[in-house]
């Protein structure tokens, strides 16, 4: 019960917050940068240029940081840590199945040949900061 209990409240926060942070490894260091993600059960999607740094970062070393869920009202706020590989999708239906409209500002459409889908499949999701309570891992 208590895994059905934690699998859904990590859902509830992935559900209901769609900014957070990707972070990459770029020259043995981490780099982060806010990104806007979409998911499909716990795997994420984030659309991305192909002119930029990340794409660098994901083809020297596919593994990434996300933090997401953190409303900044402070102690008991509850986020999500995921820790995964990422990979690059140039693939049409994934870009449809990601388009919206607040790619407008960055992108043409899905048709877009700058468009890329940076794919984040978990290898570890943990809810963090629920008040009172010690982290709790989702199992995959």
């Amino acid at each position: 019960m208590a895994q059905k209990d934690t699998r859904q409240q990590a859902m509830d926060i992935l559900n209901n917050n769609v900014i957070g942070t990707l972070a990459t490894v770029n020259n043995s260091k981490p780099h982060s940068r806010y990104m806007t993600f979409f998911h499909d059960g716990f795997t994420l999607y984030t659309a991305t240029s192909k002119k930029t740094h990340k794409t660098e970062d994901v083809e020297a070393n596919p593994n990434a940081h996300v933090l997401i869920g953190y409303e900044g009202e402070g102690f008991g706020d509850q986020y999500l840590e995921i820790e995964g590989k990422i990979s690059e999708s140039d693939d049409e239906n994934l870009k449809e199945k990601v388009w919206n409209d607040k790619l407008d500002g960055w992108f043409d459409g899905p048709d877009d040949p700058d468009l890329l889908i940076l794919k984040i499949d978990p290898d570890h999701v943990r809810v963090m900061n629920t008040k009172g309570e010690e982290p709790k891992t989702v199992d995959l």
